[in-house]
């Protein structure tokens, strides 16, 4: 009998081993406790060798005296201003230079994706040429061929290029008309949100009359006419506070205008141009992945080659395009660090500049990881909402 009591107990010990749920649940568990003790163990030893190396830690430091200029500031800024305020210029250097970089990028990649897929011979090897040339050389060797192959080589001020509409072309960047904005000219800004408010109402509106009726309505000329009427409107009822500055050439340097400095236009240029490579890539996979059907269907219902593409081929695409080009635009923000090889006051050649002057590595490099890591999760949590509006809705 004692027997038989053993043998039913063992059973039931290894079905205990082998249940699913509570193996998970002991993995899950000891994963959980290493990750703490990890966590805890590398918190300590900071603390300690901060402590052994007699070194205040704490983000007081950001309310300090920055002691150094910027060339590229976006915001007011001089050398009396705090670290924190130093910090804040770099972010939004990496900011302006990624969002200009990702539209630049997107618009490039898309033309030299389609032309890759172009009938016409010269036109498709010169995208291919394009695309293995840029994506097989390193982002750095990129920005140093814009920066000084391409900028350095351009005539002095005294002997700029004269471009359209008054900009000029020169070593020192390029100069371009700036806007100036009087006294009223909130009230056109506030006229763009509300008609671009008004525009993604009636867009929605007329979507549903057509799903519920079949009946169309003009959305593009009404969205047009609501995006360019109203802030027009508003311009004229402000007064019309707006008078340009146009850049003059004087003997040594040009003055007036708006200058793009050397730095940031050769990081803008190599971005975009490196990223649009990938990019054209996947609007070729996306393209191709579109079932040919779709273009014999549209092809028999009397519609020509650019119709069906605008039409049928790229939107069925974009399903496929837009999970990969999210990761383009996350590769292009985290190249933007490579600035600092060439001068660029971004988000890390500043908060290096900062870091060297107090020593606070730590708190440094953490600012740092949780900028980009915000402006990385911003960026995919928009794609997220573009490619949920993309995918296909079951009825």
């Amino acid at each position: 009998m004692a027997s038989q009591e053993i043998l039913r107990e063992e059973p039931s010990r290894g079905s205990l081993i082998n249940d699913p749920k509570i193996r998970g649940l002991f993995f899950q568990t000891l994963v959980i406790i290493l990750l703490f003790g990890s966590i805890w163990w590398i918190v300590h030893n900071v603390i300690d060798n901060l402590t052994r190396l007699h070194i205040a830690s704490g983000f007081q430091f950001l309310r300090g005296r920055a002691g150094f200029d910027i060339s590229d500031t976006p915001i007011a800024y001089t050398s009396d201003s705090t670290y924190g305020r130093a910090l804040v210029v770099g972010l939004l250097n990496t900011i302006i230079v990624a969002a200009a970089g990702v539209v630049t990028a997107t618009i490039i990649g898309f033309i030299v994706g389609i032309g890759r897929l172009s009938q016409n011979w010269l036109i498709r090897k010169i995208c291919m040429v394009y695309v293995e040339i840029f994506r097989n050389i390193p982002p750095l060797l990129v920005i140093f061929f814009w920066y000084s192959g391409v900028l350095a080589v351009l005539p002095p001020p005294r002997e700029s290029i004269h471009l359209p509409f008054g900009s000029f072309l020169n070593q020192r960047g390029f100069y371009i008309t700036r806007a100036v904005w009087g006294e009223g000219s909130w009230l056109i800004a506030v006229a763009f949100v509300v008609a671009l408010a008004m525009a993604w109402f009636v867009a929605r509106r007329a979507r549903q009359r057509q799903m519920a009726t079949g009946q169309q309505f003009p959305v593009f000329w009404t969205s047009v006419a609501l995006i360019v009427g109203l802030p027009v409107l508003a311009f004229l009822l402000a007064g019309m506070p707006l008078t340009f500055d146009f850049p003059k050439q004087s003997t040594f340097n040009l003055t007036g205008g708006f200058q793009l400095k050397p730095e940031f236009l050769s990081l803008y240029m190599a971005l975009s141009c490196y990223t649009a490579a990938f990019i054209a890539e996947i609007v070729r996979a996306g393209i191709r992945g579109v079932s040919k059907g779709q273009t014999e269907a549209a092809g028999a219902l009397g519609l020509r080659s650019g119709p069906i593409l605008r039409l049928v081929v790229v939107p069925q695409a974009m399903r496929i395009v837009i999970p990969p080009l999210t990761s383009q635009y996350l590769n292009l923000t985290k190249n933007s660090s490579l600035a600092i090889a060439i001068g660029y006051p971004d988000l890390t050649a500043t908060a290096g500049t900062v870091l060297n002057q107090t020593g606070q590595a730590v708190e440094g490099v953490l600012i740092m990881m949780i900028a980009y890591l915000v402006l990385s999760l911003v960026t995919s949590a928009v794609m997220n909402v573009v490619n949920a509006r993309m995918a296909l809705v079951e009825r």
